[in-house]
């Protein structure tokens, strides 16, 4: 089995996908420490790599490499990712979305020393954004996608007004019944 946790910034992709990737007893691999152990490697942010990403396709590559190795390497796994679901097709594929305040307020919540640029609320939610736009703006031009189109995805969970309990209660409840 892979499951495929895909979602907006601040959705909870990460979390989930570990916590359910327990509790199903499958391994947890995460794209965003992917990006985040680049950035580190390069001295940027996020958003700096993000941004950075914008001329430079090796980036998504390097990534969306590693994603693919794992579908034709691996299985019994849960892996948050954008695209994840774009390059493991077999996948069960789940998007979690959010209202952008609540995102805002997780990430700068968080405290993530790697992501400079959130030094208050309201630059953090400007950062979401502008980090938003530079991925989906990546997306349909390397790949002609819309990553948060529901319509890729086999369930869609708004994780708003959710702790990460009830979000996975709702994945595994989906794939109890999960027919493929």
């Amino acid at each position: 089995m892979i499951i495929t946790i895909s979602g907006r910034p601040g959705s909870g992709k990460s979390a989930v996908a570990r916590v359910l990737a327990a509790e199903l007893g499958l391994d947890h691999v995460s794209a965003g420490d992917f990006m985040r152990q680049m950035a580190h490697e390069r001295g940027v942010s996020i958003l700096e790599l993000s941004h950075s990403a914008e001329g430079d396709i090796a980036i998504d590559h390097e990534i969306d490499a590693r994603t693919r190795m794992l579908g034709e390497t691996r299985d019994d796994f849960v892996i948050d990712a954008r695209l994840a679901w774009h390059f493991l097709p077999e996948s069960i594929k789940v998007f979690l979305d959010v209202r952008p305040e609540v995102a805002a307020a997780r990430i700068y919540g968080a405290q993530r020393g790697i992501e400079h640029e959130n030094i208050d609320l309201a630059a953090t939610q400007r950062a979401i954004e502008a980090r938003s736009r530079s991925e989906t703006d990546r997306y349909r031009r390397y790949y002609g996608i819309d990553y948060a189109d529901p319509s890729h995805f086999d369930l869609v969970v708004d994780t708003s007004d959710l702790d990460i309990t009830g979000v996975v209660a709702r994945i595994r409840s989906f794939i109890e019944g999960y027919g493929g």
